[in-house]
């Protein structure tokens, strides 16, 4: 029987996963100060939708709520009861599920849009406003004290409703930092206000302005901390992950990074890598990753890129031959020598090992072997040879039948 890798011992190498282990050096984890405990707001069924084209009815909410629960999230951020009676009845109904995470909703900083959350039942609700000087005034057409104002009177509503407030603010990342600053302190006297969510609307943070921008807000704000960091540069989960780093409690991400535009910190890779990389377990249920995936991507009418990490359909596909040939060797025993994380870990299918132009010898011996084909070692490279040249050709891998047509083919002289 194979001896069990002890995770405290080697937190880059277990039983599930083989990550660097210089992760870990006390060079690279000096100055890091994660919370105690991390927890997932999914966004999901608010932001997700978002992205242009997805429109989610009502059972389709529901159903993506009940598998972000089996997935254990611990909060579900449902959608905006004033954006249609659709999403009200949707919000209700996932509330009457008593699905196990706590239910938020999404609401700007209008008094009637937390009542409406309030009417919802939801335990919490995150209240939206502009913050940078030129989206107030550009795209709201607002004076600066109207969105100060606004924010007050919300937020006390939230109190008085008795939903857990998180304070929102739209655009942070591009607003002047005293300005926003002075906004969250006057919200919290002023108003109300149970956590603060850092956001970056547009996706224009670097991983070192991340962590800044935690730590800042940190020394002043006295509130659990939340992120909210969508991905234009494709830094979402890098960012994500420097905020937790320096003391974020809350990540708000998506399934798959679906959101609007260029989506937000995807759930899964932001997940993973946390625990790793880093050490943090967020306490999800690894193992319904695809299943969760899946669902979402259907309902959604999307594609997963295939290359995509851990959800991907070919993220454990080989088609190299120099690669076919460590699983060969190696897979069996020691599946994380060949892939950084066992597919069955976040609920995969096992390898794939397919047939095309960069195959090799170990290819055609894990194909001989699956289809039950004896091939002659002298027959093998002119095999492989006929095989590179028809998927050349035809700008594809090879089918079975291809396959097994080659063979006949070469065995016979043809």
């Amino acid at each position: 029987m194979k001896k069990k890798v002890n995770r405290k011992a080697t937190p880059w190498k277990t039983d599930d996963w083989f990550v660097s282990p210089w992760n870990y050096l006390e060079e690279v984890t000096q100055g890091f100060k994660p919370p105690k405990k991390v927890r997932i707001h999914d966004v999901t069924l608010r932001d997700g939708e978002q992205q242009a084209g997805i429109i989610y009815r009502k059972q389709d909410k529901v159903r993506i709520a009940e598998k972000l629960a089996e997935a254990g999230v611990h909060r579900i951020e449902t959608g905006m009861p004033a954006v249609s009676p659709m999403d009200e009845a949707a919000i209700r109904e996932i509330v009457k599920r008593n699905l196990g995470p706590e239910i938020f909703c999404f609401s700007r900083c209008i008094v009637d849009d937390v009542k409406r959350a309030a009417d919802c039942g939801v335990s919490g609700v995150v209240i939206e406003i502009p913050v940078s000087a030129h989206m107030v005034k550009q795209a709201y057409k607002w004076p600066l004290e109207k969105a100060i104002e606004l924010s007050i009177k919300a937020t006390a509503c939230a109190k008085k409703e008795g939903l857990y407030t998180v304070f929102f603010t739209i655009d942070g990342t591009r607003a002047d930092m005293d300005f926003l600053l002075n906004l969250v302190d006057r919200v919290a006297k002023e108003g109300h206000m149970d956590a603060f969510t850092l956001v970056d609307t547009f996706g224009v943070l670097s991983p070192q302005a991340a962590s800044y921008f935690t730590r800042k807000v940190k020394e002043r704000v006295k509130k659990p901390i939340e992120v909210h960091f969508h991905s234009d540069f494709g830094l979402g989960v890098a960012n994500t992950i420097m905020a937790v780093l320096s003391g974020a409690e809350v990540i708000h991400s998506t399934v798959g990074g679906i959101g609007e535009r260029c989506g937000n910190a995807a759930m899964e890779e932001t997940a993973m890598a946390l625990l790793t990389m880093y050490g943090i377990d967020v306490g999800i249920n690894f193992k319904k990753i695809n299943e969760l995936s899946k669902l979402v991507m259907k309902i959604s009418g999307l594609e997963v890129p295939p290359q995509r990490p851990f959800v991907g359909d070919k993220a454990f596909t080989v088609e190299s031959g120099i690669v076919t040939g460590w699983y060969r060797n190696a897979y069996k025993d020691n599946p994380t020598t060949v892939f950084p994380v066992r597919p069955e870990f976040v609920g995969h299918t096992l390898p794939e090992i397919i047939m095309g132009k960069k195959s090799g010898l170990d290819n055609i011996a894990v194909w001989a072997e699956k289809l039950r084909l004896k091939i002659d070692d002298d027959k093998k490279m002119e095999i492989l040879k006929r095989i590179k040249r028809r998927s050349h050709d035809l700008r594809r891998v090879i089918t079975e039948k291809e396959f097994k047509e080659i063979v006949k083919q070469v065995k016979t002289g043809k």
